[in-house]
């Protein structure tokens, strides 16, 4: 309620700038996801030798069949429910239909283990309960994390404590690169 002798406020400028003047920024935790770099996926060219012949063949990478995500053993659960290993990067898959959450939770794995990451959050959502049905991207994740695109990304993986989402979360830890 403004007064008469008080100058009308054509915008809330400087409400706003009183108000923030009194509020204490959190201090970042990690970069978004959203945020990240993005990766360079082109091949690079190596030079020709010198001498006129082709250079030698790198060594083919060595490809050990890798076994199949374990479930995350207790400990390392207990650690990340109670935030002594922290969690390093968060994706929520709400809003994604069934493919393209595929599509962003494999990218987004894929990308983590690249930076170095060991566990992240993956928050599909309960999914609707009418009907009593579970959600398509709650129920089809663990099958993704066993297919053959994440099998050398994802160590272990595991539902949520409730303070991070519960049975609509998943702990993922994921295997060194």
């Amino acid at each position: 309620m403004t007064r008469e002798s008080d100058p009308p406020v054509e915008d809330g400028a400087p409400l706003w700038r009183r108000v923030t003047s009194t509020v204490t920024p959190l201090a970042p935790r990690r970069m978004p996801v959203e945020a990240m770099p993005p990766i360079d996926t082109a091949p690079t060219r190596r030079p020709r030798a010198a001498s006129g012949q082709p250079p030698a063949a790198p060594p083919a990478p060595v490809v050990r069949p890798q076994s199949p995500p374990a479930d995350l053993d207790a400990r390392r659960h207990r650690r990340l429910a109670r935030e002594r290993d922290p969690i390093e990067a968060r994706l929520d898959l709400h809003g994604h239909g069934r493919f393209q959450a595929e599509d962003v939770l494999t990218e987004f794995l894929t990308r983590c283990q690249t930076r170095g990451l060991r566990a992240v959050l993956v928050i599909t959502g309960h999914g609707r309960r009418a009907g009593g049905g579970e959600g398509v991207i709650r129920a089809s994740l663990p099958e993704w994390l066993r297919g053959h695109a994440l099998r050398g990304v994802v160590a272990a993986y595991a539902p949520a404590h409730r303070r991070h989402g519960g049975e609509g979360a998943w702990y993922i830890t994921l295997r060194r690169s």
